[in-house]
């Protein structure tokens, strides 16, 4: 399914026939009826299952190399394939196996004036390029999703877990061949030069979009240089805002769940909105909650004054994707300042509001443009397992296309049919 990296010289000759290989594939795929693609998909979590001494073994040599270039132990974490995320990814594929085939689904089906059928099918993208770091288990995840959405596919993992993607790409292979598919239909690259990556964003001829998941700064690259469409998001900034008509319970409960439950996710709060009217009686016990939980506090002056302890919250701190215990606090004036406050510095990813004021929520509901906005609920909820839709590729920010969790749908687009009997238009 791939060459050898260290046979690899010619990186622009190389990507160009794996794309062609893959823009073939696709075609292939789209005709594939579902019992094909689950069969592939079965095929292959067995394969990982029968196979994992060996890919486990590779991903030792993948540790190994990281801890003699220095990686951090959070780093190692996410690289490790041990027997239980061996498990995760086999009983990931055989979920995404359960989930509903989107592809050839007709909708919208109306009568028009003159007769004719006019409606809309759900078809595959293409060919879908990812750009990913660390976690090897996204090669199966990001291949899995894309076979079952018809879509071919080329991965470009981190260096780092070299070893362990190609471990994982040769059992994909072995299954799509096993359900008589392509293995062409999910090539990972097969290379550690950087140079890969830029002929991959530059190929439309070849590749209908691409996906970066990682850091802002290799998100930021993908942006400014890709020829290729990109589904992305930057960073997650994400808001609670706490109304001054907020149930007390409810906004303390929330306000916890949304920073604590998780620091290193993209919804994750970052910043907390208050209501002035209700902060001197409100966040003390919300800040003592937050530092016996090893949070660090920034506020704005108001707050500082309130809470015991806050660092004074600069401006750079208000467009931060901490990721970490830290936290920024501002009391605001009223639900404009609060919305104001998200317009000047969200990053469009997920705010919620804390009320009992139905007008208001729903106010914030239509004018709080972001991908994810909820009333009286953790912005944790902001992922494609919560919102049903079985498994996710990402979570993208932008407006075109796809928004908020990325899963099988948001991986297809849709063309019109038409369905007529002899109809000439006069």
């Amino acid at each position: 399914m791939s060459q050898i990296a260290e046979n690899i010289t010619d990186i622009k000759r190389y990507m160009s026939e794996l794309g062609q290989r893959a823009r073939t594939a696709s075609r292939q795929l789209a005709a594939a009826d579902s019992g094909a693609k689950n069969a592939a998909l079965l095929a292959i979590a067995d394969d990982l299952d029968n196979n994992r001494e060996q890919l486990i073994s590779e991903n030792k040599k993948d540790l190994q190399a990281g801890k003699a270039k220095g990686l951090d132990a959070a780093l190692l974490d996410r690289l490790e394939l041990n027997h239980a995320r061996v498990d995760s990814m086999i009983e990931g594929l055989r979920q995404i196996v359960g989930l509903p085939d989107p592809i050839g689904e007709i909708f919208n089906m109306n009568y028009m004036p003159s007769g004719i059928q006019v409606g809309r099918m759900r078809v595959p993208l293409g060919v879908i390029g990812i750009i990913y770091e660390s976690r090897p288990n996204v090669t199966a995840d990001a291949a899995a999703l894309c076979l079952k959405s018809g879509n071919a596919t080329v991965l470009r993992g981190g260096s780092e877990a070299f070893h362990s993607n190609q471990a994982i790409a040769a059992a994909i292979g072995r299954g799509l061949e096993s359900a008589g598919l392509p293995a062409d239909a999910v090539q990972v690259i097969a290379t550690t030069d950087r140079t890969a990556v830029g002929s991959m964003i530059t190929m439309p001829d070849y590749i209908d979009v691409i996906i970066p998941r990682g850091g802002k700064g290799l998100i930021e690259r993908i942006s400014k240089d890709a020829r290729v469409p990109v589904i992305k998001h930057l960073h997650g900034v994400c808001h609670v805002y706490i109304d001054d008509e907020a149930d007390p319970q409810k906004a303390f409960d929330v306000a916890m769940n949304s920073k604590t439950h998780r620091y290193g996710t993209c919804n994750t709060m970052e910043t907390l909105l208050v209501h002035d009217t209700i902060a001197v009686e409100f966040l003390p016990n919300l800040a003592e909650a937050y530092i016996n939980k090893g949070v660090e506090l920034r506020g704005c002056e108001r707050t500082c004054a309130i809470i015991d302890g806050c660092k004074a919250a600069t401006d750079e701190d208000w467009d931060t994707e901490y990721l970490a215990p830290i936290l920024s606090i501002r009391i605001v004036d009223d639900i404009d300042a609060a919305m104001g406050h998200i317009h000047d510095h969200g990053s469009g990813h997920t705010e919620s509001i804390i009320s009992e004021n139905i007008t208001k929520a729903r106010r914030f509901l239509r004018e709080v443009d972001s991908a994810s906005v909820m009333i009286n609920a953790s912005t944790r909820f902001a992922d494609g397992f919560e919102y049903g839709l079985g498994a996710e590729i990402g979570i993208s920010t932008d407006k075109f296309h796809a928004r908020g969790p990325v899963g099988l749908e948001g991986l297809t687009s849709v063309k019109f049919i038409v369905l007529g009997d002899g109809h000439v238009r006069t």
